[in-house]
C-alpha cells in the first residue's frame, strides 16, 4: 500500500472512530432489561468494513477505547467484541465486494455478520449473568435464556441487521467518492 493510501485509511479511520464514539453519546437509548440498544451505533464499524479490514480493525479498537472511557465495563466489553465480526466481515468483503450490491447476498451477509456479532456479545455478557453482577434479581429470575439469549442474542442480531442496512444506504451514494480517493 502506498503512503497516500496509508494516510487515507488513517484519516478515514479517525473520522469513523469519532462518529462511532459520538453516536452513542447523543442518540437515544432503548433499554430492555440488561440490554441497551443505541440506534446506528454500529454504522461507523460497518462503513469501515466496507473500506478495508485495516480500517475495520482500527475503528473497532478506537470505538472500544471510547466506550471504556465513557460507559460501564460490560458495554465496553461488548464493544470490544465488535472486533471479531468487523474483521471477519471486512476480510470477506475485501474478497467479495459485490456482496453489498446484490440484495440477496447482502441480506445473507448481514445475517451471518449479525449472528457472529450476537454470539460474541452473548459470550461477553454470560459471565456477568452467571456471577449475578450487573443483573437485577428480576432479570436473574427470568433466567439465562430470556435475559441473555433472547434480549442480548436476538436483540443484537436484529440491531446489527438494522445498522447494517443503514450503513448500506449511506455507503451506496458515498462509495464512488471513496473508490476514487482510494485509487489515487
Amino acid at each position: 500500500m502506498t503512503k497516500n493510501k496509508h494516510l487515507y485509511h488513517l484519516a478515514v479511520a479517525g473520522v469513523l472512530c469519532a462518529v462511532g464514539i459520538v453516536i452513542p453519546m447523543f442518540m437515544p437509548k432503548v433499554m430492555l432489561g440488561p440490554m441497551t440498544f443505541t440506534p446506528a451505533s454500529h454504522v461507523a464499524i460497518f462503513l469501515a468494513m466496507f473500506i478495508s479490514p485495516a480500517v475495520a480493525v482500527a475503528v473497532s479498537i478506537g470505538t472500544t477505547i471510547g466506550f471504556f472511557i465513557t460507559t460501564p465495563a460490560i458495554v465496553a466489553l461488548r464493544a470490544a467484541s465488535h472486533l471479531i465480526f468487523a474483521l471477519l466481515g471486512a476480510w470477506y468483503l475485501s474478497r467479495h465486494p459485490e456482496t453489498i450490491e446484490k440484495p440477496l447476498s447482502s441480506i445473507v451477509f448481514s445475517f451471518l455478520v449479525a449472528l457472529c456479532h450476537a454470539v460474541a456479545e452473548v459470550l461477553v455478557v454470560t459471565p456477568f449473568f452467571v456471577s449475578g453482577s450487573l443483573f437485577s434479581a428480576a432479570q436473574l429470575q427470568n433466567g439465562f435464556f430470556a435475559s441473555v439469549v433472547i434480549l442480548v442474542g436476538l436483540g443484537t442480531l436484529i440491531h446489527s441487521m438494522i445498522d447494517y442496512t443503514i450503513s448500506v444506504l449511506i455507503w451506496k451514494p458515498v462509495k464512488m467518492v471513496v473508490r476514487e480517493t482510494r485509487n489515487t
